[in-house]
């Protein structure tokens, strides 16, 4: 499934301000995504890209600016409450529960109930329906999570992300620590959620990855929009540059991040 850039942004994000003390993370920060859209975030260690995100998920409360969600305001006090409306953001060490199995991660906390017991055999069916719907290969929702390489941990934490059924899903450098094969069958699973209309945002220091399945690419510096390129439109050596430079651009609004 194509994005969507044709109505409503999924998310917009306008002039988003944060403080931590003296030090100022977020300086007035604008952000659109649409449907089915795969939005790079960019930029050096320090340039506000994590804070950014964790402030639409509810982690960090922002100071300044407004959120809306498929063009309704909303202000989240905590990630549970931007669950509840369909964003989920899958962090770099996974928060998965190593001595589970693959079926109780992927339903941690909200396993189905049968009278006073857990629903085993409805967990694991639901869990095994969840991983073939991303069409990826973890050999058995009965196998402990420990015994799983990264790539596949991460399947797993994608997958229960997935289970929450959510219209947006935020991965923080999900390729940072994976094989060249691991890391193709993750950009695969991106795809496979775009074609179901997920929406997704990759924060990552790994051009190759956003350039290899990305719609679109925002570059932030030392806390500020800096720059937005579509990838059909561009290349890794002028994003590269913007990066480096760090020359602000008006950022786009919702009706110009429209092809």
């Amino acid at each position: 499934m194509a994005a969507d850039t044709q109505g409503t942004p999924i998310v917009e994000m306008r002039s988003i301000e944060k403080v931590f003390g003296a030090v100022q993370a977020l300086r007035s920060v604008d952000l659109v995504l649409h449907p089915g859209e795969i939005l790079g975030l960019v930029g050096d260690n320090s340039a506000g890209k994590s804070t950014l995100m964790k402030i639409l998920t509810g982690a960090y409360q922002r100071d300044a600016g407004e959120i809306f969600v498929a063009g309704h305001p909303v202000h989240f006090r905590s990630p549970h409450e931007s669950r509840d409306v369909g964003i989920e953001m899958i962090y770099q060490d996974f928060a998965l529960c190593g001595n589970m199995d693959v079926g109780q991660n992927i339903f941690l906390g909200r396993w189905p109930l049968k009278g006073p017991f857990v629903d085993r055999r409805k967990m694991y069916a639901e869990a095994d329906k969840v991983l073939k719907r991303l069409k990826v290969d973890v050999n058995s929702v009965y196998q402990k999570v420990e015994s799983l390489s990264g790539g596949r941990q991460q399947s797993v934490a994608i997958a229960r992300a997935i289970s929450f059924e959510p219209q947006v899903v935020i991965l923080d450098e999900p390729t940072a620590n994976l094989s060249v094969m691991a890391t193709e069958r993750l950009l695969e699973t991106m795809l496979e959620l775009k074609r179901q209309g997920v929406a997704q945002v990759i924060i990552s220091h790994r051009l190759v990855d956003i350039f290899a399945v990305g719609d679109r690419v925002m570059v932030l510096k030392r806390g500020e929009y800096v720059g937005d390129r579509y990838i059909k439109h561009t290349d890794e050596h002028e994003i590269l540059e913007i990066i480096v430079s760090g020359t602000r651009e008006r950022a786009l609004t919702a009706e110009q991040a429209v092809r």
